[in-house]
């Protein structure tokens, strides 16, 4: 870093996406994309015109999208604040909502603590139970800022819409953040919940069930105030941070939604399919309701396998914390994928 970084970055510790190696074609079962396109009707939803009007601002109101959003998930259209991708709304959440300290897993998304750091925020880590399940007794009465992923990543596991509504219900002088990444696959949404409760933010993405983690697209629903608090912030950054393009195929893709039910389908019966072929081969395997699994075979090293793997063309993700070092965390593909993944790691063990 340069002599002229602001000091209080120095020590900032950055969040480590997946690797994208370009060295060789790989199997990429690493970053919890979708292993299928968009929808053939959202891929030919772009004109020549689209291309053109890039020389103008994109909408920084995303009313059309708003409104596609908000018919979608039966809120109002200023229920609904859409962002460049679910992390920048993380990101904005901790700044408008983090003054009284944020709490969050110990084991979950690696970006909360990058933000809490990034804005000074002090944190409280809560360690997951033995089951690597999430106690929601342990963030009663937290008043601040609470930041749950739902499914939970990279473990997979979920709370249930009662035992989240406790958590809301026990803190309502503080925000309660459910970060929805992976509800399509399996999970049950808290958004009813946000018609009740004013201190709950529900987060979302296209990156995962929708296809589009390329385009880089995310959304929020929750009470209109909390949704003005967060436009107050955009508008105080970037409010043209959703470009034109991305908008148009974000109304597309809401256009598709059966496409996309069926693929969702899909991946969880391949989800089902890999966990049954891994527990043949002796592998413990938490019950995942994500689009990707997290396993280990007692007596083989978890980082032994992720490297055997890529040499032999299969990326998976490891994670190096002491707690879930056995451990890897395996996006689910298509069945195809998943078999090419299965034969190599049988070579491996």
């Amino acid at each position: 870093m340069s002599r002229f970084l602001n000091g209080k970055f120095a020590s900032l510790e950055a969040y480590t996406p997946g690797e994208q190696p370009q060295d060789m074609q790989y199997v990429k079962l690493n970053t919890n994309e979708s292993p299928y396109p968009p929808a053939p009707q959202v891929l030919k939803t772009l004109a020549e015109q689209d291309i053109a009007d890039l020389r103008l601002y994109s909408d920084p109101d995303c009313a059309v999208l708003k409104r596609a959003l908000a018919e979608t998930y039966g809120v109002e259209k200023e229920n609904i604040f859409v962002s460049n991708g679910s992390d920048d709304i993380l990101n904005f959440a901790f700044m408008a909502f983090g003054e009284n300290g944020a709490a969050y897993p110990d084991i979950s998304y690696g970006f909360y603590p990058v933000f809490a750091r990034l804005h000074n925020i002090e944190s409280t880590v809560v360690p997951l139970k033995e089951d690597f399940s999430i106690d929601p007794t342990d963030y009663h009465g937290l008043n601040k800022l609470i930041v749950i992923a739902n499914p939970n990543a990279p473990t997979g596991m979920a709370l249930t819409v009662s035992q989240v509504e406790s958590i809301v219900t026990s803190n309502q002088d503080s925000v309660v953040l459910i970060d929805e990444a992976y509800v399509d696959f399996g999970g049950t949404s808290c958004v009813p919940l946000t018609k009740k409760y004013d201190n709950l933010l529900v987060v979302m993405t296209y990156s995962k069930s929708r296809s589009m983690a390329g385009a880089r697209l995310g959304f929020a629903i929750g009470s209109s105030r909390l949704i003005q608090d967060l436009d107050l912030l955009k508008y105080s950054t970037n409010p043209y941070n959703v470009n034109r393009l991305t908008l148009t195929l974000g109304k597309a893709t809401l256009d598709a939604a059966d496409y996309y039910r069926e693929k969702c389908a899909a991946i969880i019966e391949t989800r089902a399919y890999t966990t049954r072929e891994l527990e043949k081969l002796g592998f413990a395997v938490l019950p995942s309701t994500a689009n990707f699994i997290f396993a280990k075979k007692d007596g083989v090293d978890g980082g032994y396998i992720y490297e055997q793997l890529k040499k032999r063309g299969v990326l998976i993700r490891h994670f190096t914390k002491q707690r879930i070092k056995d451990y890897n965390r395996i996006t689910i593909g298509t069945k195809e994928q998943m078999d090419v993944f299965l034969e190599k790691l049988k070579e491996i063990i």
